[in-house]
């Protein structure tokens, strides 16, 4: 990967954003902001997964109240999303919420912006100027060349949209911000946040695709137009927009930085991708070790193979993994051999395996304890 792009670190909560700090994951709860119980579980779980920090709406009063509650029992730093209604924001600060975002643009009058900035300078808490290719005011933003704006001119029209707004924050002495600017498709996405990183400012950068689609596109086009920014250095914190929950986000945000190696982070699973040299019923053993992965956390990586070509060698690199063929199979671990079985045990050995180190994660977690990266030797 580039070397990372320079920028001034923020603090939300006890995240740190920016600087030299490991790039973090961030997710948004999908319920009701209105409904307690019901957004603190998708926090829970989305902590389980992973996930760093979380954006929670408040677009009504009822959810600015209801902030209070979700703040004293959340997991993770809370991300406040305000959009026109400054009242809102404030709400939201008096709750407790460790970052706002807020498009200042968005809110016409320069003294309740300039009242906004004076409490989160009060409070230390920062804002996160966030720009959407399809909600610019000029209509002629189209992406993918639609209309009159192909992705490199809305990418420029996002940019300059972004430079207003920190203008607005800046002539108020107020300079902890983090920015995003998305688009729903990659191109758009990537002529953005390039033209922004090179301009010469050290503001943090949030990356995503907005409005990406269901999981099985969704994470693809995530994975290009996050993963490839990147790998160019540039981005400091990351969300995987999905039509999905939000752990299913923190999941596949958590796979882009793994598979950039930006840190080491939950499991990996090399899986054969099947042919006519195929002698084992592959397709539901790998089902079964995605599911039992769900609950690991610790850096791993494992392996299922099924022909005599690749398996053993693959095998042999993975912490832990199962080659098969001709009804029969070996478990490694480490790269030694753990024992040799029928095929019918294969699998059921595996996951044995991932659920005592799924169980170790978990208390190693429920202690404080940083998780070890891999497995030790057989």
């Amino acid at each position: 990967m580039t070397e990372r792009r320079k920028t001034r670190p923020i603090k939300v909560g006890g995240v740190v954003i920016g600087g030299a700090a490991q790039i973090s994951v961030q997710t948004m709860t999908k319920t009701p902001t209105e409904d307690v119980k019901g957004t603190l579980e998708q926090i829970a779980r989305s902590a389980d997964a992973g996930a760093d920090l979380i954006r929670v709406t408040c677009d009504t009063e009822e959810a600015g109240v209801a902030l209070h509650e979700i703040v004293k029992g959340s997991r993770l730093p809370i991300v406040a999303d305000i959009h026109y209604d400054a009242p809102l924001a404030l709400m939201a600060l008096d709750a407790g919420i460790q970052c706002l975002r807020l498009n200042p643009g968005n809110i016409r009058q320069p003294e309740k912006v300039a009242e906004i900035a004076r409490r989160c300078q009060e409070l230390g808490v920062p804002i996160r100027i966030g720009v959407n290719a399809g909600s610019l005011p000029d209509r002629k933003a189209l992406s993918r060349g639609r209309g009159e704006g192909g992705p490199q001119e809305v990418g420029q029209r996002m940019v300059d949209a972004a430079l207003g707004h920190l203008k607005i924050l800046e002539e108020l002495g107020f300079q902890d911000i983090k920015v995003s600017l998305k688009a729903s498709d990659v191109l758009t996405n990537l002529a953005a946040n390039r033209l922004f990183a090179s301009l010469p400012n050290r503001y943090p950068l949030h990356l995503g695709l907005t409005e990406s689609g269901p999981t099985s596109t969704g994470a693809i086009k995530s994975a290009m137009g996050i993963g490839i920014l990147l790998a160019e250095g540039i981005g400091d914190t990351i969300r995987v927009s999905l039509v999905d929950q939000p752990e299913e986000e923190v999941r596949v945000g958590r796979q882009i930085l793994a598979n950039l190696q930006e840190r080491p982070t939950g499991p990996n699973l090399v899986a054969c991708p099947t042919c006519g040299r195929l002698e084992i019923n592959m397709m539901p053993m790998v089902s079964r070790v995605e599911q039992a992965l769900l609950r690991v956390r610790r850096p791993i990586t494992v392996s299922v193979m099924g022909c005599v070509v690749n398996g053993p060698g693959e095998g042999m690199h993975a912490d832990i993994g199962i080659a098969g063929g001709r009804q029969k199979g070996i478990l490694y671990r480490k790269g030694k051999v753990i024992a040799t079985m029928p095929e019918g045990e294969l699998v059921d050995s595996l996951v044995h395996e991932l659920e005592r180190i799924a169980d170790e994660d978990q208390e190693l977690l429920a202690a404080g304890r940083e998780l070890p990266v891999g497995i030790p030797e057989a």
